[in-house]
């Protein structure tokens, strides 16, 4: 037992270093942040958890999840035992980290959080679960990026609350287990098919998350604007609603630009006009799209002719990342219906041709078609 404590120990002290935010951004980030990216920035780390509600009763939306987690951590309190392992998944900035706290605040417990690409070694992991007390959660982010050996250690954690270390090597290698506190997992992920699933069937509740309706966004950016001190007329929170691309974390954003641009150029109240002219200043257009996502959809039109072209070949015609365009822009752009995803590939719809004042040119290839 020595030897595992030791193990543990050097973990700890290793795995105490860099915020969990920032080891994220070293690993992943390798674009340009945009400012209605959902993705958290670092900067915005401490100012998102002033603005995070705290309680089920103050979290906007998602009622399809609200109710059933809210009898599922009742329930666990009237048999004090902990609640089962959760799993949130959705695009980001939809509120997987604010459940994740809201969660161990209503059942009464710590939480720890860590990102699945920072745990790099089983010792990581063993530390972590070392340290939680009973009852206690663990929050893992991006849980679909953790390594594969990590995964299958916690598979005796999440089952039989024990994992089970390798000591040694060759044939004086012996096996030990280490017993565990009961806890709960509640892993995030923006990419549920890359979750294996043997790791999804451990978890009890799978909540998907959706993109929030714009009244739900409209409460949402009035109660920030209290907790901000902000004068805010109604009418400016509707037009932040309607370009946050229906995500919490984008609206967040947009109203601290519209701030700052208000406290600058004007004294500060903040009205529908200023809203207008703070946004088109950022060049955020009324269904909350940018220049990224405008030079998307004219690559589609201009360059392939509406489509369909080949995820590949649109990301090396708009110079990003496949990956970046699947899982940060195109989401938004196929609910909204300015793009269509076919087995040929991405099509431009009428209503992105419209959007684009190039509703003429739509006429025509429907005619040569």
């Amino acid at each position: 037992m020595w030897v595992i404590y030791q193990v543990v120990k050097k973990a700890q002290k290793r795995y105490n270093t860099p915020t969990m935010t920032e080891e994220i951004y070293k690993l992943d980030d390798n674009f340009e942040p945009r400012l209605v990216d959902p993705k958290e920035q670092v900067e915005e780390e401490v100012i998102e958890i002033t603005l995070r509600p705290q309680t089920l009763g103050d979290f906007v939306g998602q009622e399809q999840i609200k109710a059933p987690l809210n009898i599922s951590i009742e329930a666990a309190k009237k048999r004090s035992e902990p609640i089962e392992h959760v799993l949130l998944y959705g695009n980001p900035g939809l509120g997987k980290t604010t459940l994740a706290n809201i969660i161990a605040k209503e059942m009464g417990v710590n939480i720890k959080v860590t990102a699945g690409p920072a745990l790099e070694r089983v010792g990581d992991l063993a530390a972590i679960l070392s340290n939680l007390e009973e009852g206690d959660i663990l929050f893992i982010d991006e849980i679909h990026r953790m390594n594969k050996t990590i995964e299958e250690v916690l598979y005796s954690a999440m089952e039989d609350f024990a994992i089970d270390l390798i000591l040694g090597k060759g044939p004086a290698a012996r096996t030990m287990r280490m017993p565990l506190d009961k806890f709960t997992l509640i892993g995030a992920t923006t990419k549920m098919s890359l979750l294996s699933g043997p790791l999804r069937d451990r978890f009890g509740h799978v909540f998907h998350l959706n993109f929030y309706e714009h009244s739900d966004i409209e409460k949402i950016v009035t109660r920030n604007a209290k907790i901000l001190s902000l004068d805010a007329h109604p009418e400016a929170c509707e037009v932040i609603s309607k370009r946050s691309r229906r995500t919490p974390r984008v609206a967040n954003r947009l109203l601290k630009r519209v701030r700052d641009f208000a406290e600058v150029k004007f004294d500060g109240k903040i009205d529908k006009d200023i809203t207008h002219q703070a946004l088109e200043m950022l060049s955020i257009d009324e269904h909350g799209l940018d220049e990224v996502d405008k030079k998307i959809l004219t690559a589609i039109i201009e360059k392939f002719e509406g489509g369909p072209v080949g995820l590949n070949t649109l990301a090396a015609a708009v110079a990003e990342e496949m990956d970046t365009i699947e899982s940060i822009y195109e989401p938004y752009l196929l609910q909204t219906g300015m793009i269509d995803r076919t087995p040929r590939g991405r099509m431009a719809t009428k209503l992105a041709y419209e959007h684009l004042n190039l509703g003429k040119k739509f006429k025509k290839q429907e005619e040569m078609l």
